[in-house]
């Protein structure tokens, strides 16, 4: 078989790289979890009626069709695609279910996408996301929004991730900022604006006039509200600075506040929440509540999440399901973390322990001593072959495996002069030892009862300082090491 092509837009990570993929989704899923999220998973492929009712993803949509159709091919087997995000099939579920699920529903959702667009850093055509969506049947407090935002900047905030900022808008304000204004197209008008990270602002602001009928004097006014970003509530006397009276906006400026306010306790040095009313989020289906997340030092990756309150995405003509949610990039923001070694996994292998073999004659009993730390929840492997120990402690160092074991050697036998003897004294019991490689301490141990220190008990997620620390001590207890015979 000649030597595979990759596929670009498609990554498979590599174990060590795995262990931080899915210790984060474990760690996401647990404050998920405690905040009363139940778990689903939905299916691959939904109809491409269904998909594509957006019309702005439509080309992006990977279809999926038989390579031989046959005779007993279905329309529907001729019209399915693969879902691009979480939230269409989502909809869906809540259709399909509604008579089985408690309103309000809250779920979490760690799934893979599929999205036929051109592959760069932090966009792949496979990507992982995670969302947490709570949906009611015809109305949803919203009280939910705040919550749904503090359960994220929560799950997030306790992640070894570089600083995040969650930038929080509504569009009622939005809206009813436009609607004040004079503007009549206000959807387009929202679209434009939302351009503005990627177009100059006077660009944006001909688009304004252009698309979406706004005067000039309307467009500037629009620019200078996008330019209001706060980390506090006195964004509202700054909006009400700007003349325009509108209740759809006082109502908007209140739930924002209320957002801004809700999250003041989970602040820290690795997550903020901030008013940027520049946030517009050109999706349709957003009706209030409506937030980007960006990472520090990564602003090229534009956001790694977002979402925010939509009242009427999914209905089936007699009942509308309101939602609010938010969405978290797992692959777009870890992969460049991965590749920039900001992020690593501590190992690549799940075992901590390698049981080391003086000949195989002593596998059996390296198996039962791997045997009972397991039973205590100690990940461990035998060794694969009886070299000589210094290859098997090299062997685990390569594996990145911590801890080495050492069988009880046989007792040999005692040479004292007969004389000097003590007949009451106990005779020597063989003892089991277990050496750290990285540090070379090396100590007497039971297997029924030793466990490796917590942080070493699993493969787990570093950063860049660890790492460093870990590789220089690494290489000082290897200098040490030798093919000797004996442990």
């Amino acid at each position: 078989m000649p030597k595979p092509t990759p596929l670009s837009g498609f990554p498979e990570l590599l174990p060590a790289q795995r262990v931080v993929e899915r210790e984060v989704v474990a760690a996401l899923s647990r404050v998920f979890e405690l905040h009363g999220f139940a778990n689903i998973e939905t299916r691959v492929v939904e109809p491409l009626d269904v998909l594509a009712k957006g019309g702005e993803i439509d080309k992006e949509i990977y279809v999926l069709q038989r390579l031989q159709a046959g005779p007993d091919q279905t329309a529907a087997d001729a019209t399915l695609g693969m879902h691009f995000d979480l939230t269409v099939p989502f909809s869906r579920y809540v259709l399909e279910n509604a008579g089985h699920l408690e309103f309000p529903f809250r779920r979490f959702q760690v799934q893979p996408a599929w999205r036929g667009e051109r592959p760069q850093e932090g966009r792949y055509r496979q990507f992982t996301q995670a969302d947490i969506d709570i949906v009611g049947r015809d109305e949803l407090g919203f009280h939910h929004d705040v919550e749904v935002v503090r359960v994220m900047v929560e799950a997030l905030g306790a992640l070894p991730l570089p600083p995040l900022t969650f930038c929080v808008n509504n569009r009622k304000l939005i809206q009813g900022f436009y609607r004040g204004l004079g503007i009549e197209d206000v959807t387009t008008a929202i679209r434009v604006i939302d351009k503005l990270d990627k177009l100059p602002a006077d660009v944006v602001a001909a688009q304004l006039v252009e698309q979406a009928g706004a005067t000039a004097e309307q467009a500037q006014r629009c620019l200078e509200l996008a330019t209001i970003r706060v980390a506090d509530t006195s964004f509202v006397e700054r909006v009400r600075a700007l003349g325009v009276t509108d209740e759809l906006l006082e109502t908007g400026l209140a739930e924002l506040a209320a957002v801004v306010e809700g999250c003041a306790d989970l602040v820290s040095d690795r997550v903020s929440v901030e008013v940027d009313l520049r946030i517009a989020r050109g999706l349709d289906y957003y009706t209030g509540t409506v937030l980007e997340i960006f990472m520090a030092g990564y602003e090229r990756l534009k956001s790694v999440g977002g979402g925010g309150r939509y009242d009427a995405l999914a209905s089936d003509g007699r009942t509308t399901y309101p939602g609010v949610g938010v969405s978290f990039g797992v692959s777009r923001t870890l992969l460049p973390l991965m590749a920039d070694g900001v992020l690593a996994g501590s190992r690549p292998v799940p075992s901590a322990v390698l049981v080391a073999l003086t000949d195989e004659e002593s596998r059996p009993g390296a198996q039962r001593v791997a045997t009972a730390m397991r039973a205590r929840g100690i990940a461990c492997e035998v060794a694969p072959t009886a070299a000589k120990f210094g290859k098997q402690i090299r062997f685990a160092e390569r594996r990145g495996i911590p801890y080495v074991w050492f069988l009880p050697r046989p007792a040999a036998a005692d040479t004292r002069d007969p004389d000097g003897a003590d007949p009451a004294a106990e005779p020597i019991e063989p003892t089991h030892e277990v050496k750290d490689i990285r540090s070379g301490e090396q100590v007497a141990a039971d297997p029924a009862t030793w466990t490796p220190p917590t942080e070493d008990l699993r493969a787990r997620v570093v950063g860049l300082e660890t790492l460093a620390g870990a590789r220089s001590s690494t290489t000082g207890a290897h200098a040490s090491t030798n093919d000797t015979e004996t442990p």
